[in-house]
């Protein structure tokens, strides 16, 4: 774990089972991030819900954003258009053009967890909500994949880029609920 990110996992996380585990029940990886909001789960999820290409988009902090052209920057509100979700609604993801994701689990406030079958790849995604205490939020995301031709490569270069992409979403989260 690079050190000063924010996105590492507690033990417990790592070891505990999520909603969605079973979709990919034999995985070559499995990715653990996680971080803490200063914000009730019912204030978190709505930024959940939201969130995805073609959607909201992806979170980063305002002094990144700054350098996107405007069409790619994020949302900075919540849009009441974009809270509904259901299981079976499918949404697009950037892992390509016609990349997509399913929605398997909608709990608010406490679980979202998306699936994706990519010609020999399946992969799960979930996002699980903790009232840590305090008024604060736990927010853990675990990412599975089950397929990879080179799992140790997956591992290595997609978990960089996981982990980049999960700070860059825990400090844009980090953001918008300060500014709510």
């Amino acid at each position: 774990m690079m050190p000063g990110l924010g996105t590492a996992p507690r033990a417990d996380e790592i070891t505990a089972p999520l909603p969605g585990d079973d979709l990919v029940p034999r995985p070559d990886v499995v990715l653990d991030r996680g971080f803490t909001l200063d914000a009730s789960p019912g204030q978190v999820w709505p930024w959940f819900a939201q969130l995805g290409k073609n959607r909201a988009g992806w979170y980063l902090p305002r002094w990144i954003e700054a350098l996107l052209p405007r069409p790619r920057r994020a949302l900075r509100r919540l849009d009441p258009a974009l809270q509904h979700l259901e299981p079976g609604d499918v949404i697009d993801d950037w892992g390509g053009r016609d990349a997509t994701f399913e929605i398997v689990t909608h709990d608010p406030p406490h679980a979202l967890v998306h699936r994706s079958t990519r010609g020999h790849l399946e992969i799960s995604w979930a996002i699980h909500l903790t009232d840590d205490g305090d008024g604060t939020t736990r927010v853990h995301l675990r990412f599975r994949l089950g397929g990879a031709r080179r799992p140790r490569l997956v591992e290595h270069g997609g978990g960089l880029v996981d982990l980049l992409t999960v700070a860059g979403l825990a400090a844009g989260l980090r953001d918008r609920l300060r500014r709510a």
